[in-house]
């Protein structure tokens, strides 16, 4: 949820005061110049059937399960499969909580963090809660961003994602706003989670990588 919504015309200022406070040459500028880059697909089309099959066939490309039916009917995520009756970018967002999620936390109800936003079943997802709430807060920071950049691999609007889920919180005063992103976009990097240009790993390499530490 939104916390504080940012008029259309005060966007293009929002972003420059953002982007001013990232250093020139920095992984987080281009990551951010990407992410803004996305304001121009928006009057293509926003959550579109085109977009959520990409989101669908980026889980099944992860080796995630997948199911045609609303998280509403149990959870967002299962243990072994996303329930796809989502926007876009919820799926999207779904992935990316798989990718950060230790394996030990995979086959966990959605992922051991607590039932999310989307899931019907909240007791029980409540109950297989396995983290503290800072690792709580972390993760859902993680895979926000994460999920972002997958969107803006996959052509879609998200710069959308991005305002919705609150990096621009603040921009009115940029130094908080951009020690936050910088700070999640290096956070993703260390975890190797993106690489040295600030793009997510694909479905191969990371899928490989789980196969040969298996």
């Amino acid at each position: 949820m939104q916390l504080t919504p940012i008029p259309d015309d005060i966007l293009p200022q929002a972003l420059a005061s953002l982007r001013a406070h990232l250093s020139p040459d920095s992984l987080a500028l281009a990551v951010f110049e990407r992410i803004a880059a996305t304001l121009d697909l928006v009057p293509l089309g926003v959550d579109t059937p085109a977009h959520r099959a990409a989101g669908v066939k980026l889980a099944q490309d992860f080796g995630i399960g997948t199911i045609d039916a609303e998280p509403m009917e149990a959870f967002s995520y299962d243990g072994q499969s996303i329930r796809t009756r989502s926007e876009a970018y919820v799926l999207i967002h779904e992935v990316a909580h798989w990718l950060v999620a230790p394996p030990e936390r995979r086959g966990m109800i959605d992922f051991g963090l607590g039932a999310g936003p989307e899931s019907g079943r909240v007791e029980e997802a409540n109950r297989a809660i396995a983290v503290d709430k800072e690792t709580q807060i972390e993760e859902e920071a993680l895979s926000s961003l994460l999920g972002i950049l997958w969107e803006v691999e996959l052509a879609q609007p998200a710069i959308l994602a991005f305002l919705e889920q609150n990096w621009l919180e603040g921009w009115e005063r940029p130094a908080g706003c951009a020690g936050n992103f910088i700070s999640h976009v290096e956070l993703l990097h260390r975890r190797g989670l993106i690489d040295a240009d600030g793009r997510p790993f694909p479905p191969e390499s990371v899928t490989g990588a789980v196969r040969a530490a298996a």
